[in-house]
């Protein structure tokens, strides 16, 4: 418990740096970025499978340009297809297969693509400020309640063999601690009550998803953790595996509720 409270006061700056608009959101983004990449690639090392880091992190750095002069989506495909072809250059020249080519790219995808729709929520959604919170209130929250109700509660496994641990009553115990925290959030906030339960609701069971697909490429690789970087939590993907699958259904369906999409 005092590791977790260490790594909470730990944790805390970060989280505010990436609500405040600006050159420092997308700075803090981009660390973060290449911190969870570098934990991602290393952890397919255990088994001898070499990602290319650097295209991944070039393609962070891409993103940090793109959202401080705010580049058409048509830009960024533009240079992800650029990195495409390079990474397609290491397979003809033989330096890297085609796995380490694919997890390479799948690290990009999931982290980078993923992680970039908290600055997104910022930068292009009426109340973004407001709103970005929401994406860490349902994925922590959801994960807190679920761990707390499954330890008292839990009985019937969910998914066993990808995490052992985890509980049907476990998961439900979660969607219903997010729901009731982002309710409250709303009243707070004056948020509208029915968005806001749409969010919650099936963001918990996104959250979830994105904490058991974690939990799957740990039990791949044969590692309990991506990292060590904060105690009591492992690394920074560690952290950030469910808000990754979050973050993207907040913005994409607040951008729907907006009448932008």
């Amino acid at each position: 418990m005092k590791q977790r409270l260490v790594s909470a006061m730990f944790l805390l700056p970060l989280l505010i740096l990436l609500v405040i608009k600006g050159i420092p959101l997308y700075i803090g983004g981009v660390i973060l970025m290449c911190i969870a990449l570098h934990e991602f690639y290393c952890a397919f090392e255990n088994l001898d499978i070499h990602p290319v880091k650097e295209l991944g992190y070039i393609y962070s750095v891409i993103l940090l340009f793109g959202n401080i002069y705010q580049w058409r989506s048509e830009t960024f495909s533009l240079l992800l297809f650029v990195v495409f072809m390079v990474g397609m250059i290491y397979i003809l020249t033989q330096k890297r297969n085609v796995l380490e080519i694919s997890i390479t790219f799948s690290g990009i995808m999931y982290i980078c693509y993923c992680f970039n729709y908290i600055i997104n929520t910022i930068d292009y959604i009426d109340g973004g400020n407001i709103y970005v919170w929401l994406i860490f209130i349902i994925a922590f929250i959801t994960d807190t309640g679920a761990y707390f109700v499954g330890k008292n509660f839990g009985k019937k496994k969910l998914i066993p063999n990808i995490s052992p641990n985890k509980t049907v009553e476990g998961s439900l115990g979660g969607i219903v601690c997010c729901v009731l925290f982002s309710l409250i959030f709303a009243l707070i906030f004056k948020l509208d009550i029915g968005k806001v339960l749409v969010l919650s609701v099936f963001g918990s069971v996104f959250g979830q998803i994105g904490d058991l697909l974690a939990s799957s490429i740990k039990r791949y690789v044969g590692i309990k953790d991506f990292g060590k970087l904060i105690p009591g939590h492992g690394g920074v993907l560690d952290r950030f595996d469910s808000v990754l699958l979050v973050a993207p259904y907040v913005y994409l369906v607040l951008l729907y509720f907006q009448h932008k999409l």
